[in-house]
């Protein structure tokens, strides 16, 4: 089976899905043989992936959940700005939403294996971005309708691009800014082309390990069980992995003579978390009672 990532193969999500690989091996003797093609090998991105994989092109894929987000709002729901403010809570929200996200991909004849957390995004940018005045006009990447949507009320000049676009841009001055996690950044060594990042905490979004049904479904009873153990060790593995990276990120930031903001001005934060209060109530909105039910667990703090 191919296994399609965006991503290269220093980042937390390949690093998290070789990991998922190692155990398939173990927990099936080494009869079930995925390979994994990281940076886009296979010609997909993340966009391409949930039909790349419904129609069995690819058997697995590592997807930017926010990408998915014409298929189903609730795509967008770990990458909603400010709602979590810790990894712990990140965590509370995708187990509240996991049958949710279930049923969207049963629905397309694909299952969800696992999630891969992102370290919280902030902004990289060749001059600090510390207050509203430095965000005004900026021509910064987001990676989801969200992003676009609340930077654009942030005075910032938003474009959504996908990873495999985003340093192209930087090197031809399309962008002048990126919103991503520390741990993106320097994987795609960022310092050649930027000089600050301001951990804003804007999200903690995730990436989906999804499978195709069929492919599945090929498995003997004894292979798919193994499958699922090992989709569930990944998933714990990928949760802690995801506790420990923003400290080493920011030391390979530093290594790289990157400028650090975190925390960033409080006054700058706060006017960043007014400009999404509307992109939130508006995906509730979308999302009706699913949405509803979901935001009332999470801050009720009650977990499956």
């Amino acid at each position: 089976m191919d296994f399609s990532n965006e991503y290269n193969a220093n980042s937390i999500h390949a690093q998290g899905d070789a990991y998922f690989i190692e155990q398939v091996r173990e927990l099936t003797n080494g009869e079930v043989d995925i390979t994994l093609h990281t940076g886009g090998a296979l010609g997909f991105k993340s966009g391409d992936h949930f039909y790349a994989v419904a129609d069995n092109a690819i058997q697995i894929a590592d997807t930017l959940s926010g990408t998915m987000s014409g298929i189903d709002p609730i795509f967008l729901l770990s990458s909603l700005p400010f709602l979590v403010d810790s990894v712990e809570q990140a965590h509370q929200l995708y187990e509240i939403a996991r049958p949710h996200y279930d049923a969207v991909f049963e629905d397309n004849d694909q299952i969800l294996l696992y999630a891969s957390p992102w370290p919280a995004s902030g902004i990289w940018s060749q001059d600090a971005v510390i207050s509203s005045e430095s965000l005004e006009q900026l021509k910064i990447r987001t990676f989801d309708r969200s992003g676009t949507e609340t930077l654009r009320n942030a005075g910032a000049s938003p474009v959504s691009l996908s990873w495999a676009d985003v340093v192209p841009q930087l090197a031809t001055g399309g962008i002048k800014a990126v919103l991503t996690s520390a741990e993106a950044g320097a994987n795609g060594s960022f310092w050649e082309h930027q000089d600050h990042f301001s951990g804003i905490q804007y999200a903690i979004p995730l990436n989906m390990v999804h499978m195709n049904r069929d492919a599945f479904d090929a498995l003997s009873p004894a292979q798919q069980g193994a499958l699922r153990e090992a989709a569930q060790r990944t998933d714990e593995h990928n949760w802690q992995a995801v506790r420990e990276r923003t400290q080493t990120n920011y030391a390979t930031l530093e290594e790289h003579g990157i400028t650090i903001h975190d925390p960033v001005p409080a006054d700058f934060q706060q006017a960043l978390a007014d400009a999404a209060a509307p992109v939130i109530s508006g995906w509730q909105e979308t999302i009706g009672e699913r949405g509803k039910t979901i935001f009332d667990s999470f801050h009720n703090g009650n977990t499956p």
